[in-house]
């Protein structure tokens, strides 16, 4: 046999005597808190930027592409609305502009405090594995999509 193909080279031991660098620095259960944190800080700095930013007012954000050349509504659409709604307190203009937007800020409520407590025990973050539950997702989605675009539905459009 190839020793070039058994060899795995030369392991990479780390000094302990080095100094640590970035998240090296920060204690065991800090730096397995970071990722969650931070995903909460870019979420609330999303949330911010849009609740600064009315998308009620032309001209702040893009057109929905599909909106601009069809007429009909994504499950995107009324997303920002709904967001900038949430922002400001107001629940029932969020479910207005986007009821599904408002169903997955909470279900990404629930899914981040999960994220913590696993975090906190040094267990993985609890993204849903089986294509069942992202086939589902895809379905609810589809299904809410065609709903909101036909007559019956308008109540769900924005």
């Amino acid at each position: 046999m190839d020793d070039a193909m058994t060899d795995p080279g030369p392991v990479r031991v780390p000094d302990p005597a080095a100094p640590a660098t970035g998240r090296d620095r920060l204690p065991g259960p800090l730096r397995r808190l970071l990722p969650p944190l931070a995903t909460l800080g870019a979420i609330g700095a999303a949330f911010t930027y849009v609740g600064l930013i009315d998308p009620n007012e032309s001209g702040h954000y893009p057109v929905c592409p599909l909106y601009a050349l069809t007429g009909l509504y994504c499950p995107g659409c009324g997303g920002l609305r709904s967001a900038h709604a949430v922002a400001h307190g107001d629940p029932a203009a969020a479910l207005g502009a986007n009821a599904m937007a408002v169903v997955g800020y909470a279900v990404f409520a629930v899914g981040w405090l999960v994220w913590v407590m696993r975090a906190r025990k040094g267990l993985p973050a609890p993204i849903p594995r089986h294509p069942a539950v992202w086939w589902g997702i895809g379905a609810v989605l589809l299904v809410f999509t065609v709903v909101r675009n036909l007559p019956f539905g308008s109540w769900l459009a924005p």
